[in-house]
């Protein structure tokens, strides 16, 4: 098994292996990684593995008391000045829980994306211009403001920011506003507002401007769910940074978890939540890999639920070969449809045919990818379109078969609204189409390679799959922000299925910051005060209202 692992270039077949593995603390350094000859070495009374496993704030203050002696003090000036410096910047754009011997590969995309703007900060360059994907994903409206006012200061010192962005609070604080639309995929591409925040409110062509004026908004559910029946109870959470609190889901509710960065959020989920539920639902499972669960004291009430799905922000697949259209399991009737084709039977052709993957109906040049791959050693490798197929994947025998004037290349680059008006007569096509425009995702195409996909459109193609499913009605859903990249109007129409879910009997627990979504919770558990160490308490739960009215909440401060 260790010998596959390591001789294995695909990703897909590491990740499957790693499911056979399992992590040991190293018994020669204790999990220190270095040698006892450099752990010897001390500076305050601390080795540089004691250092680096505090927070960045927690470091920012033992530099900042570290007593040196004169010698020490002019030896060491200049490089106290930049560790102190670099760890503002990192605080400065709300990354101050993060501990400094952390992962690389364990940091969120907006996390990363937010280190990398610290180490410009720190470069004092000027004159650059700096393009943000969605600086603000992953953070708490208390954050937001710091990371607005580091924004701020980028463009003070004589630099130009381009961000795309869909938080109210950043769209207020800038300078000139650019909206495209008026809708997505071929429905959008043009410029329907441009100028500045105030003169966006009043504009009635912009959906933005709508939104944000309050002609058009998410309205508040008039009653609650009651949330006073059965439910599931995590005692003793200990994990990470929690305090060994208890925490309680209610059932068959519209459950939100909040709280500032790095206050225990998804440690209680996806490091406890699900794989506790998980383990304890599969058990009886031949061959079932338990998941390693956080450390906690009891489970209860697991018994009143039949299925945990968590619908995370991984990708869909791994490969340019992977795509929505496989993933929700809309291929294989596209593929039957034309294989029941007269011209597909007359000429022997099976569903296989039609798949990329199979050597009968595939161009052999590139081996149905479309691109070839040229390995540039060094450099990263260049994909070029395959010169025999022209990037159409398949060879000319299996393009000549068509429906409705399509061959099945074309039809997997319809986005999903255009095949839902072409396969609006084919019943199995038709509703897995509606489930994803359901979801928001009216503008990807069937056959758009998975490594195209961001990680919420990745978490809504998982929803879609889902929806499309034969409901048991006592499924319990886990979600990891899942309105990161959406606006407003995709906002209303995810809401709109998550409460179609629960009102079938299933349970969705999701973890949020986007405070329409908690205004819509029939129950809201707000974690903190603080992130890293200072966090990891229940401050609150309960109603909206009971939150509002909850004076050491920072969430309830921003719902009145």
């Amino acid at each position: 098994l260790k010998r596959r692992y390591l001789e294995t270039s695909s990703s897909y077949i590491k990740e499957y292996l790693e499911g056979f593995m399992s992590r040991e603390v190293c018994r020669e350094c204790k999990g220190r990684r270095l040698r006892a000859e450099s752990l010897a070495v001390t500076v305050g009374g601390m080795n540089i593995h004691e250092i680096t496993s505090l927070s960045v704030s927690a470091a920012l203050k033992y530099f900042e008391d570290l007593k040196l002696t004169p010698t020490q003090a002019v030896i060491a000036r200049q490089i106290l000045k930049e560790i102190k410096a670099r760890l503002s910047f990192m605080i400065s754009v709300g990354l101050e829980y993060l501990t400094l011997e952390r992962r690389a590969s364990t940091l969120s995309g907006g996390e990363a994306q937010r280190i990398r703007l610290a180490t410009q900060i720190g470069s004092s360059l000027v004159g650059v211009l700096y393009i943000l994907d969605e600086p603000t994903i992953g953070l708490h409206q208390r954050d937001n403001k710091r990371l607005l006012e580091t924004l701020e200061h980028l463009r003070d010192i004589g630099n130009t920011l381009i961000i795309v962005e869909h938080d109210e609070q950043t769209l207020q604080e800038a300078d000139y506003i650019v909206d495209l639309g008026p809708g997505a995929g071929v429905h959008g591409g043009e410029v329907i507002f441009a100028g500045t925040y105030k003169q966006i409110l009043k504009s009635s062509a912009s959906l933005t401007g709508r939104f944000l004026s309050g002609r058009e908004k998410i309205e508040m559910r008039p009653v609650c769910r009651a949330v006073n029946g059965e439910k599931i109870t995590i005692r003793g959470a200990a994990e990470h940074n929690l305090k060994e609190i208890d925490v309680s889901f209610p059932l068959g509710a519209f459950t939100v978890i909040t709280g500032v960065s790095g206050s225990g959020k998804s440690t209680l989920l996806t490091d406890l939540l699900y794989p506790i539920l998980a383990n304890y639902l599969n058990h009886k499972r031949k061959g079932y890999i338990r998941r390693g669960e956080g450390r906690y004291s009891k489970i209860e009430g697991a018994e009143y639920i039949d299925k945990v799905i968590n619908i995370d922000q991984s990708p869909i697949g791994r490969t340019p070969r992977s795509n929505p259209a496989t993933y929700v399991g809309l291929f294989s009737p596209i593929r039957e449809l034309f294989a029941s084709l007269p011209e597909s039977k007359a000429r022997g052709y099976k569903p296989g045919r039609f798949s990329f993957n199979v050597k009968v109906g595939r161009c052999e040049n590139c081996q149905g990818a479309g691109t070839i791959k040229i390995e540039m050693h060094f450099l990263p490798d260049v994909y070029i379109t395959c010169d025999v197929c022209k990037g159409k994947r398949y060879n000319r025998e299996t393009l000549d078969i068509r429906f409705k004037g399509k061959n099945i290349y074309e039809v997997l680059c319809m986005s999903v609204e255009e095949a839902l008006g072409f396969f609006n007569r084919i019943p199995r096509v038709k509703r897995k189409l509606e489930t994803l425009l359901s979801v928001g995702l009216s503008y990807i195409e069937l056959g758009q390679s998975a490594l195209t996909i961001s990680g919420g459109e990745a978490q809504r193609v998982k929803l879609s799959l889902e929806l499309s499913r034969q409901s048991t009605g006592k499924t319990l859903y886990i979600l990891d922000e899942p309105t990161t990249g959406l606006h407003f109007a995709d906002v209303k129409k995810l809401l709109e299925v998550l409460h179609l879910l629960v009102d079938n009997g299933n349970t969705i627990v999701l973890i949020e910051h986007n405070l329409d979504v908690i205004k819509q919770a029939d129950h809201i558990i707000d974690l903190g005060p603080e992130g890293g160490e200072r966090g990891g308490e229940v401050i609150c739960s309960g109603t909206t209202e009971e939150i509002v009215r909850c004076k050491e909440s920072y969430t309830g401060s921003f719902l009145k």
